[in-house]
């Protein structure tokens, strides 16, 4: 019979709580929204980049209400957890569905941070194929399909 080794969120999380004693600050990016993860977070001094996920990113770019209560149940519900960074969608392609609301969902998810009084910085992450002639770094571009597509969301940061 095998036996489940996985630990518990709050005993996982308390081994980050070590780590960042020992380098004085800690960060976390949680793509899973599971419960057990953000409660064993309440009250820790590790910051967070809470992800909203593809799945709903169609639901928060169609309606305000929909983002407001996004924000409500993943971030105002768990108070205590020191959320830094919001990042909507995970390397959103121009080629994908998600592609043309990744924008509208953004301003959303912002407005209701706003809304709520939240100083939480909304943002979202590339895919690395968005980039080229990346060496040296000073070289580095978009490449002309992604520039396109990113310009909004480099205008809306």
């Amino acid at each position: 019979m095998l036996r489940d080794v996985r630990r518990s969120p709050a005993k996982s999380l308390g081994r980050c709580g070590s780590l960042q004693a020992e380098k004085h600050s800690a960060d976390a990016a949680l793509r899973s929204r599971r419960r057990g993860s953000l409660n064993a977070l309440r009250n820790s001094d590790i910051e967070l980049i809470l992800d909203v996920p593809k799945t709903d990113l169609e639901r928060v770019a169609s309606s305000q209400a929909e983002a407001d209560a996004w924000v409500q149940n993943n971030v105002k519900n768990y108070d205590g957890v020191r959320f830094r960074y919001i990042t909507v969608g995970n390397e959103v392609k121009p080629s994908e569905p998600a592609g043309s609301i990744l924008f509208q969902a953004m301003q959303n998810i912002d407005s209701a941070v706003s809304g709520a009084g939240l100083g939480i910085k909304v943002s979202t992450a590339i895919d690395m194929g968005a980039t080229t002639d990346t060496y040296p770094p000073s070289h580095g571009r978009f490449t002309d399909e992604y520039k396109n597509f990113l310009q909004p969301v480099i205008d809306f940061l």
